[in-house]
Formats: C-alpha cells, structure tokens, sequence
C-alpha cells in the first residue's frame, strides 16, 4: 500500500496520529477502557500488537498495555527523553513506552486509540 492508498484509508485524525507523529486528545480514544476480549491491531496494516490481555487502566486517557506482541513494535529514542513506539510492519507511530508500569513487566506502552482496531 502507498502513502496515498493509506491516505484514502484513514480519516484525517488517523492519518495525522500514525503518518504524521500526532497525538490524539486523553479520554477521547474508543479504547481508553478494556471492554471485550480481544487483539489489538494496526488501523493501516492490520498487524497485531497487543493483546486485551496485556490492557490495563493507567489512567493518563489513553490504551495503556504492559506487553506488546513479540516483534510487533520497533523502538526509537526521540530527543526528548522519550521512546517512540511503531509498528514493524507498515512503521505507522502508535505511541510511547515508559517504564512506569505497574505490572511485572514494568512497562506501560501509551497507545492512541486511532491507531488500533479491536478483533474480537
């Protein structure tokens, strides 16, 4: 798929959340809460990345997940201190990690719900 196809495919708040690097406004996302069992794929290339397993409320306003799938997401330091979360497939930004998470493992990857689509 090209820029363009993925263009045509998302809405604009989709298009500038996992193309562009923005960021969607906290307790906006349909995915904020777990509601049904399920994985979470990429809204552009459908690869899965998390499951509604790892999904816990972190209360920040966006999906917060303690694991991702193994090898679903690549990592990149960005200047400010923070690590950039993206998917290995298509390289669409889906969020953050930070090492604040209160599971075992440690992390919470910060997701914007415009980034996912739920399969049940």
């Amino acid at each position: 798929m090209n820029e363009e196809q993925i263009k045509q495919k998302l809405t604009p708040e989709q298009y500038k959340v996992l193309r562009e690097k923005g960021t969607e406004a906290p307790f906006t996302g349909k995915y904020v809460h777990k509601t049904v069992d399920g994985n979470y794929v990429c809204m552009v290339c459908q690869n899965t990345l998390f499951s509604s397993d790892a999904q816990f409320d972190s209360g920040t306003g966006w999906p917060s997940f303690d694991k991702a799938i193994t090898g679903a997401v690549e990592y990149k330091q960005e200047v400010d201190g923070r690590t950039e979360i993206t998917c290995t497939k298509c390289k669409s930004h889906l969020g953050h990690v930070f090492d604040d998470g209160p599971t075992d493992t440690g992390k919470r990857f910060c997701v914007n719900s415009v980034c996912l689509d739920l399969k049940k």
